[in-house]
This record gives C-alpha cells, structure tokens and sequence, in this order.
C-alpha cells in the first residue's frame, strides 16, 4: 500500500527537472514517510459528511528526499534516481531513468514500434498539469523525452503502464484516463516547491 500510494503521489505531483543543489537529508526523507503514513491512515477512516477536509502539505524537497533515501525499496525495479519539480497551478516536471530493455522486451515490436528501436537505461523526463477535484484527477502531458529526443505520449503511456503494474492495479496506471485518487484523496493544490493534499 505505501508503495502505491508513492507512486500516485508520484504522478499526482508528477515523475522531473533537477532539484536544488543543497543536500537531500534524510530528515526530510523521513518527513515525508510520516506524512504518507498519515494519509494513509486518514484516507482509511470513515469520513462524515460534515467533517472538515483534512489538509497535508509537503514540499518538493521532501518528495525528492524520500525518493534519494528510499527510492530503491519503494520503486520499481528499473526505474532508479526520480525527481519531481512542482510549479504553481498543477504544473509539474519529472524524470528518472528508466530500462528501457525490460518495456522493450516486455512484447513483440513491429519496425514502426519505436519502443523497438530504445536499449538501456536512459533519462526519461514529463512535463504537465495534474487537475484534480472530487476524488479525480487528470493527467495532461505536455512534452516529453527519451534520452533528450523528443518522444510522443504514446511512448511516454507505455512505459508508465509497464512500470506502474502492481497487485492492486495489474494493468498499470493509464495517463490517457482520469483517475481516482487514492486514500479518498479529494483534491490538492500546488504552488511553487510545494503541494497539498485534501482528503
């Protein structure tokens, strides 16, 4: 469960451009640890209809903290070094690099498939806006790239569906659809290094 929901706070603040220069601490590391377990625990009780919205707030740098201390327990394997950049009004950047050969082989390629033509590890980097209200939200892809070549959506799709499969969500995490956001999550907000959860 933690592991999906730090995928989907991944996506939900987005996959990005490089972070601060200072170092991450693991001090921020473990702060975001907390405020994940907190959401959990909040999005798991019974919520009246009158109850005021819970707010949680985390910045960029703790986001990336968890990442740089934990990303290898809570990522999946092939997907190493992500970063997430938050800007104001949704907008948001990330990147990591990601094997490519694992999608690659995941399937028989036709020679107008471009994920048959990617080998290694390469840089991938998401730019966009995530909308979210009532429960749902939307991704909207605005460029992307492969090991700093321009790539379409399509490509950008396939390699989060392969790499966001899990237990829960087998088919993987569709960027083309609107999502339910997890833990009764209703809404967040993001300015500039910052964002906010309303469950």
């Amino acid at each position: 469960m933690a592991r999906t929901l730090t995928i989907a706070v991944a996506l939900v603040v987005g996959l990005s451009a490089p972070t601060a220069p200072q170092a991450l601490s693991r001090a921020e590391a473990d702060s975001m640890g907390r405020k994940l377990q907190l959401m959990m625990t909040q999005g798991e009780k019974p919520r009246a209809g009158t109850a005021a919205p819970v707010r949680t707030a985390f910045s960029e740098r703790e986001v990336n903290a968890y990442f740089k201390h934990y990303g290898p327990v809570i990522m999946p394997p092939g997907v190493v070094d992500p970063q997430v950049t938050i800007f104001d009004g949704g907008r948001v950047a990330a990147r990591a690099v990601v094997d490519l050969d694992a999608v690659r082989k995941s399937k028989e390629r036709g020679w107008l498939d471009p994920m048959g033509y990617v080998t290694g590890s390469l840089e991938v980097k998401i730019a966009g806006k995530v909308l979210g209200s009532n429960g749902v939200g939307v991704l909207e892809i605005e460029s992307a790239s492969v090991g700093g070549v321009p790539v379409s959506k399509t490509v950008i799709r396939e390699l989060v569906l392969f790499y966001t499969k899990t237990p829960e969500n087998p088919t993987g995490f569709d960027i083309d659809k609107p999502f339910a956001m997890p833990v009764n999550i209703r809404s967040f907000e993001t300015r500039l290094g910052n964002a906010t959860v309303v469950q």
